[in-house]
């Protein structure tokens, strides 16, 4: 397993201007990682869906799937969401993004990346939905995959290696004044899965 800036077990936070970001390695056991990947591979309703983008419809480079409470629509790129019932594991992983946050997230949206040419294009995660400071809890599992981050203004840019097991936090004007993504990359890497917990505003 290749390693990311921070030793084991050391939570830090990201030095990026008008953000506040922590990444924290090792928040799951080797074990509990393996497991969960292997579990969430099985079970979850993984989807290959598609998106809008300057008025053309393509299809998504990851597949996906959006879990959540009741109620808990979500909207982005022109497609909307409608949540599934939650499965066990990822429920419980919640509750464990929400001790560790300290807030109630009440939908995920999981992301399977099946090789090096999955991505995820540079965005902010700053839909109405999520209000306007949202907090989201980012879970890795799985292949290492670069996170990359752009200032909007000062175009700034940070590059972080997502580890497997691994929870970055995004909080305050985070997503304001940043970019994030997944870029492709020619490696021949192997599947990784991403959970972003976040609570969608539910009238």
């Amino acid at each position: 397993m290749q390693h990311g800036l921070f030793s084991d077990n050391e939570s830090q936070s990201l030095p990026l201007a008008d953000a506040k970001v922590q990444y924290l390695p090792n928040w799951l056991d080797n074990k509990t990682a393996n497991t969960l990947f292997d579990l969430f591979l099985e079970e979850l309703d993984w989807q290959e869906g598609t998106i809008n983008i300057f008025g053309k419809t393509m299809k998504i480079p990851r597949l996906q799937a959006w879990y959540g409470d009741v109620g808990t629509d979500y909207t982005y790129s022109g497609v909307r969401m409608q949540p599934l019932p939650w499965q066990r594991e990822l429920h419980s992983l919640k509750a464990q993004c929400e001790q560790q946050c300290e807030t109630q997230f009440n939908s995920v949206l999981a992301n399977l990346y099946r090789h090096g040419q999955d991505s995820m294009g540079m965005h902010s995660d700053d839909e109405p939905e999520l209000g306007c400071e949202p907090v989201i809890a980012s879970v890795s599992l799985g292949e290492l995959r670069n996170f990359d981050f752009k200032h909007k203004v000062s175009g700034e840019k940070f590059r972080l290696p997502l580890e497997h097991g691994s929870l970055l936090i995004m909080r305050g004007e985070t997503q304001k004044f940043w970019q994030h993504g997944i870029a492709k990359t020619k490696q021949d890497l192997q599947a990784r899965m991403n959970f972003t917990f976040r609570r969608v505003l539910v009238d």
